[in-house]
């Protein structure tokens, strides 16, 4: 077998994978209620399965001879935003109380997003 029948193989098998992750991903983001859930599915699940239909582009570019890195910055920049757009959307739900607020801190009273000065708490 030669590096490009077994880069193919690996290809495919990374299509099929992302393919199923991406899947699971719509799914969940069509089944789940509220927003806090729903955001869950397509940031993690759906930047696995983007990121293995990436890697099998790149895959497939390197087997047929033309390797591109442009998958590769595509893939960094998914990995970066997507857990940065998932933490905004969790903020601003918790400060709308659109889901249930976090436990209590235990000891700490300056605890994450919640602990807003006197003035801005009364809009």
């Amino acid at each position: 077998m030669t590096f490009a029948i077994i880069g193919t193989y690996l290809a495919g098998l990374s299509l099929i994978i992302g393919s199923g992750f991406v899947l699971v991903g719509a799914i969940g983001l069509l089944k789940f209620n509220d927003s806090m859930t729903r955001m869950h599915a397509p940031t993690k699940v759906g930047t696995v399965g983007i990121g293995m239909l990436l890697l099998a582009s790149i895959i497939n570019a390197f087997a047929s001879g033309e390797p591109s890195t442009h998958e590769v910055l595509i893939m960094a920049f998914l990995f970066v935003t997507a857990p940065i757009s998932a933490n905004f959307i969790a903020k601003v739900n918790i400060h709308r109380r659109a889901c249930d607020p976090p436990p209590a801190p235990t000891q700490d009273g300056t605890w994450a997003t919640l602990n807003v000065p006197e003035p801005d708490s009364e809009n």
